[in-house]
């Protein structure tokens, strides 16, 4: 697939000249969808549903992290931290099923 195109190897215009926590939301993505597609291809749809989120959970955490590393707003902080404990939660318990339903 060329460059751009997605996949591990995606490159966006202009990129090199990126901020940090540009690339770092970047990578966190290109991540996230892959893991979501992986998810997203169980049969069952339940197990499935489950999957994808706990990818875009797993997504959402890590553009929060991006935002604590970098970001200099403490309401914004207080949001990504929130969104952290949020997301967190919910893998654990999206996590606790799928392990009860895939035997």
């Amino acid at each position: 697939m060329p460059a751009g195109m997605g996949g591990n190897d995606m490159v966006m215009p202009g990129m090199a000249m990126w901020q940090d926590h540009q690339k770092e939301s970047m990578e966190g993505m290109k991540s996230m969808g892959m893991d979501m597609m992986q998810g997203m291809m169980k049969e069952d749809a339940d197990v499935s549903f489950a999957c994808g989120m706990i990818a875009h959970h797993m997504g959402a955490i890590s553009k929060a992290e991006v935002e604590l590393k970098h970001g200099d707003n403490d309401e914004m902080k207080a949001a990504a931290q929130k969104v952290i404990d949020d997301q967190t939660k919910e893998i654990e318990e999206l996590t606790s099923w799928v392990e009860k339903e895939v035997k």
